[in-house]
């Protein structure tokens, strides 16, 4: 009596499985069709390129002021070499503090991005959801993301329906 319960419950749970509708969509794709990412993608790389030229400036600073202390340091009193060291060290430590401050885990350009692109990955998952509604899917899978896809025969792919929905040919 106990397999034949299981046998009828793993059926049933298996064809409830079977009856599920899947979509595929690729979020790159559908940000590299949008004006607006690559705006903001160029928002960025300027903020990183600006931002990568300060904590270099200040890390050039410290190899000038460590190559001085070298060349310097047999005229220097240990009082002095001392100092040096001190004033190395804190600049070290604030091109360090520099660059978390900039590209650190919760740095400045994750909130720009947050700030920047946020708003259009909250637009695509609209119109997935949009578009999962009217193809009644149960499950849309992003392809871009960790997701592993074994197999893709293109007819799950709801990409160019978000695209239409946002208004993106």
């Amino acid at each position: 009596m106990k397999k034949a319960a299981l046998l009828f419950i793993g059926l049933v749970f298996g064809l409830q499985l079977s009856a599920q509708r899947f979509g595929i969509v690729d979020s790159e794709f559908i940000l590299s069709k949008m004006p607006e990412y690559r705006e903001a993608q160029s928002t960025l790389d300027n903020f990183s390129t600006k931002w990568e030229g300060e904590v270099a400036a200040l890390r050039s600073e410290v190899d000038a002021m460590r190559k001085a202390y070298y060349a310097e340091k047999i005229l220097l009193t240990e009082d002095m070499q001392a100092k040096r060291e001190e004033a190395i060290k804190k600049k070290e430590l604030e091109a360090m503090d520099l660059q978390r401050k900039y590209f650190g885990a919760k740095g400045d350009i994750y909130s720009r991005r947050q700030e920047l692109v946020q708003p259009l990955q909250d637009l695509i998952y609209n119109a997935v959801l949009e578009v999962a509604r009217k193809k009644k899917l149960d499950v849309v899978f992003d392809k871009s993301s960790d997701l592993i896809t074994l197999y893709d025969n293109g007819r799950a792919d709801i990409s160019d329906d978000v695209l239409k929905v946002l208004g993106y040919e």
